[in-house]
């Protein structure tokens, strides 16, 4: 008889899609030898008692997460909620003894990047960041493909990705269009994109210069309305969503929207609207390699494009997740030699679940006792520190017009 394992017992901080899908029902259902839900967060008491009903279990809901340690004593916090409220929590949680799983990005500024630091250092506890693009298979065989030197010294990158017109207009939905909520996309969902560049050139970002523009949601508009289900312009909108067409979205929000006033629908062109659409960025590391880095928000196409530029040859690949053509349940790396070496396409299968199965892999990592990270794939604070920096310096860049040093936002961290 082997050793029983000790069920890890956790805390879920936030309901919405993520909470409830990825650190809910989809955690509990693979997961359920490993971890045990003891409670649940959440200030809006309707969406609270549906998120419960969807995850199927019958942990106790609270608004007050304080009352929430004192009651239930978890090991473990996981964090779901919008992201300038991720710091409080867990500072919290680390202070009363709780380990960490935060989503990306950890939080939005260096003053919150701080607090998080520091509660770390002195509770002994542990944060981590759920950066699941360094478990997808594509990606760890980039990064195998970098350790073995197949290029000789990677020199520069080239990275642009692209959000089609579903995934990148609900940004400008929700509260993410606010820079005070989300710290822009530069934060929220750029810190992705700047961890995996981090991860894969196993170095860290040293300046950062970067444009960004507001050109097609916001002010940019046509027309504008307070939200979709009630607007006059729907019949001739491109953005208008039917959030009664997705049950799972319209029972989480649009009755529980009565208690906090928060449309899940809000309208695309909200002139108040203050963060880019388009933006570009130039990095250099402390490696010397330089890279360049866009992300667009209105596309026909969702996915990225990556490029190694090495000594030795160049590592390519062209990763589509929606696009209006079919393409293989693969991706295809091509590594191309310097002086006369044919072209090698390695053929990398997706796999069943989330970021191609990048989602499933991550959760082993962290919940599965025993698992070797062969690759540095699990993601700590420093991690998530450096990504949420890159961030705020492109937003800076852009706010001033100059270059940014990572330094001058937190020396303490060089």
């Amino acid at each position: 008889m082997g050793e029983r394992i000790r069920r890890r017992r956790y805390a879920l901080v936030g309901t919405g899609n993520r909470g409830t899908n990825m650190w809910g029902s989809s955690l509990l259902e693979k997961w359920s030898d490993y971890v045990d839900l003891v409670a649940i967060c959440e200030t809006n008491p309707l969406r609270g008692e549906r998120a419960r009903a969807m995850i199927g279990v019958d942990a106790p809901i609270y608004a007050d997460f304080d009352q929430l340690l004192a009651d239930k004593r978890p090991d473990l916090v996981i964090v779901c909620t919008p992201d300038h409220t991720h710091d409080d929590i867990i500072v919290k949680a680390l202070d009363f003894g709780c380990d960490v799983i935060a989503e990306k990005p950890m939080t939005t500024t260096p003053e919150k990047i701080r607090r998080i630091l520091e509660a770390e250092s002195r509770s002994g506890k542990k944060v981590d960041v759920s950066f699941n693009y360094r478990f997808a298979p594509t990606s760890a065989r980039i990064k195998e493909l970098l350790i073995e030197g197949a290029i000789g010294t990677v020199t520069s990158v080239d990275f642009h990705w692209y959000l089609d017109t579903r995934h990148g207009a609900d940004y400008f939905r929700r509260w993410h269009a606010y820079r005070q909520y989300s710290g822009s996309l530069f934060v929220h969902k750029s810190s992705h994109h700047f961890d995996l560049l981090n991860w894969y050139l196993d170095t860290e970002p040293e300046t950062v210069s970067a444009f960004g523009e507001l050109r097609n949601y916001g002010k940019a508009g046509p027309f504008r309305w307070s939200r979709c289900k009630t607007c006059p312009y729907k019949a001739e909108c491109n953005y208008y969503f039917d959030l009664g067409s997705d049950p799972f979205l319209d029972a989480l929000y649009e009755e529980p929207s009565e208690y906090d006033g928060y449309f899940r629908d809000a309208c695309v062109y909200r002139e108040d609207i203050d963060i880019p659409d388009t933006m570009v960025a130039t990095i250099r590391y402390r490696n010397a390699v330089t890279a360049s880095y866009s992300v667009n928000t209105f596309m026909p196409i969702e996915g990225h494009h990556i490029a190694f530029n090495g000594t030795m040859g160049r590592i390519e690949l062209r990763q589509y997740e929606a696009q209006p053509w079919e393409t293989p349940r693969s991706d295809e790396i091509l590594l191309v030699r310097n002086f006369g070496g044919e072209v090698e396409r390695i053929t990398v299968p997706h796999q069943p679940g989330g970021h191609y199965g990048g989602d499933d892999r991550m959760r082993n990592m962290i919940f599965k006792p025993g698992m070797v990270d062969g690759l540095r794939q699990r993601a700590n604070s420093r991690a998530g520190a450096m990504s949420v920096l890159c961030g705020v310096a492109a937003m800076e860049s852009v706010r001033t017009g100059r270059m940014v040093r990572i330094d001058e936002l937190m020396p303490e961290l060089d």
